[in-house]
């Protein structure tokens, strides 16, 4: 008996020698490759993300661990690999380099200059893919996010840490607010991100030249991942963009994060899995498509003081067709953000621009990210809003209406006027609450509707002129005394113009 136990316990001796042989497989090679996407066998102690050396020099990313193959995405040009090429393990796992040097500078999806404008000066590497701040470390979004665009701040308000969707047909200037509540972050101490993903180079250059030209460069970085690029540069870009967000979130910095957009994000998502021959589900995505956006827009929070207290702001963009925001890409989204804007085509066409649809539109955080003088102003505004819509269509049948919905009718108008804003010329809080509180207590019912626009902007540059501090004081609170000395400069106004 004691020989056999001698015996097992040399052949257990003998079995863990041999272990460390067995599985030291550090060299793969291909099986195959096409549409920029790579079999290889060989690599059995791979990670799932890790980064892999191809013969030729090219990098590829570790997707699918399957039992005797490994799916890889090629991040470059896949031309120069052919099968039976060697390839090699690295031991680490996708990351990139930032630092303060990456402001105001155009990047790729993996962090790289591409802007002409010399290397990027970086301090730190960063895993693009990390797991979401817990519930602990969290606070409450309580401080405004102004997007200086009227009906937003007044009905659909936006706070610091918040994930708002931008949602709507193609064409009806999603992209118009996102880079308009980019411009008017000036002075406001927030870095701004803007991902482009799977859009023209030409619409993403105009883009950058806007930005360029407002100043708004200057606190802004583009991540670019364009049309023409392959689909895995098209996948990893967001992860990036919200890395670098992550950076400077960690330094107790506000951050705001446009992710434009994500339909062309999930759409690059199906095509790698569907090369990589996952199953497909409902639509051909595949079964984690919910995940691949939930575990980005997480990372979109407000930190408490005790964990440095940064944000970041995200605005994701989903792009519908025909309207349908049931949609299972738009639903999936909607499911994880705080709230929606959404952006109509029928009002787009009518001239409303911004075209937003007050009733489809919700913050979940809503008057916590105002200010006193906004919230207490605008309050009714989005109820006033539905009411007309409701009154106008009710009114097409009827011509005889009694006083007070004809006055609705009439008040309902001049909201609607006041609410339309020309792109790239975001406005000041105090100024819009000025306007509001205007057209509110009926200082505009004796206006024509088309003379509206011009009232409002000679009211805003009046009261500015002759009483700038009491636009600090609209700024700072709101109370009996701001409402008389506003009452007071408001009439004193409409006597200048008499």
């Amino acid at each position: 008996m004691n020989d056999i136990n001698i015996l097992i316990d040399k052949i257990k001796g003998e079995v863990n020698k041999a272990e460390p042989q067995m599985h030291s497989h550090e060299v793969g090679e291909v099986v195959s490759v096409s549409d920029g996407i790579a079999r290889i066998s060989g690599l059995s102690d791979c990670k799932a993300s890790e980064i892999l050396m191809f013969e030729d020099g090219t990098q590829g990313l570790a997707l699918n661990l399957e039992e005797d193959f490994i799916g890889a995405i090629i991040l470059g040009d896949y031309k120069g690999i052919l099968e039976g090429h060697k390839v090699n393990k690295t031991g680490k796992i996708l990351s990139i380099r930032v630092g303060e040097g990456i402001i105001g500078r155009t990047v790729d999806a993996l962090a790289n200059e591409i802007d002409g404008q010399g290397e990027i000066k970086t301090s730190k590497e960063v895993l693009i893919e990390k797991i979401a701040p817990g519930v602990m470390t969290r606070e409450p979004v309580n401080q405004p996010l102004q997007t200086g665009i009227k009906s937003i701040d007044a009905m659909i308000p936006v706070g610091r840490g918040q994930r708002e969707l931008i949602i709507g047909d193609r064409q009806t200037g999603k992209t118009a607010i996102a880079i308009d509540t980019i411009i008017n972050q000036k002075g406001q101490d927030v870095i701004c991100i803007y991902v482009a993903i799977g859009q023209k180079q030409s619409r993403i250059a105009r883009t950058v030249a806007k930005l360029k030209e407002t100043g708004a460069m200057e606190y802004t970085t583009v991540v670019s991942a364009s049309a023409s690029e392959p689909p895995a540069m098209l996948y990893l870009a967001p992860y990036t963009g919200v890395a670098i967000a992550e950076y400077f979130m960690d330094q107790g910095k506000d951050v705001l994060i446009v992710y434009d957009d994500l339909s062309k994000h999930a759409v690059a998502y199906r095509e790698i899995s569907l090369l990589l021959r996952r199953p497909p589900g409902r639509e051909a995505y595949p079964g984690d498509v919910f995940y691949l956006h939930s575990r980005l827009l997480e990372r979109a929070c407000r930190r408490n003081k005790a964990h440095g207290g940064g944000s970041i702001t995200a605005l994701p963009i989903i792009e519908t067709q025909a309207g349908d925001v049931s949609g299972y890409i738009p639903t999936n989204v909607i499911s994880i953000t705080d709230g929606q804007i959404f952006l109509e085509t029928s009002l787009f066409y009518k001239g409303v621009r911004p075209a937003i649809n007050p009733g489809l539109s919700v913050s979940r955080v809503g008057g916590s990210a105002q200010i006193k003088s906004m919230k207490k102003n605008a309050g009714t505004l989005k109820l006033s809003m539905a009411q007309y819509r409701e009154l106008e269509s009710f009114a097409q049948f009827d011509s005889d209406l009694d006083p007070e919905t004809k006055k609705a009718i009439e008040r309902g108008k001049r909201v609607t006027e006041l609410l339309k804003q020309p792109q790239y010329s975001p406005m000041n809080v105090a100024s819009q609450v000025i306007a509001i509180f205007a057209v509110n207590n009926g200082y505009m019912d004796d206006v024509a509707i088309e003379e509206i626009t011009k009232f409002e902007k000679e009211l805003v540059e009046y009261v500015a002129t002759t009483n700038k501090a009491l636009l600090d004081e609209i700024n700072k609170d709101w109370n009996d005394d701001i409402k008389a000395k506003l009452d007071k400069s408001i009439q004193d106004f409409k006597l200048t113009r008499e």
